[in-house]
């Protein structure tokens, strides 16, 4: 069976934890950001998880991590 494709954006955008969960960044943090107050600014700094129903997608998307 031939190799399968990593999906290159996702690869940018999501990382696989040891325990199997995807790990993304918040949105909204990237430009327009003089409007936003600080707190809103600090609070997207963290990151999250992605949902269970959209972690499967995104894990067919990167096979190999």
């Amino acid at each position: 069976m031939p190799k399968l494709k990593t999906h290159k954006s996702s690869k940018k955008r999501f990382k696989i934890t040891g325990t199997g969960k995807v790990k993304r960044t918040n949105a909204y943090k990237n430009h327009i950001l003089t409007k936003k107050s600080s707190k809103r600014k600090r609070k997207l700094r963290k990151g999250d998880y992605v949902s269970a129903a959209d972690a499967a997608t995104v894990k067919k998307l990167m096979p190999y991590s």
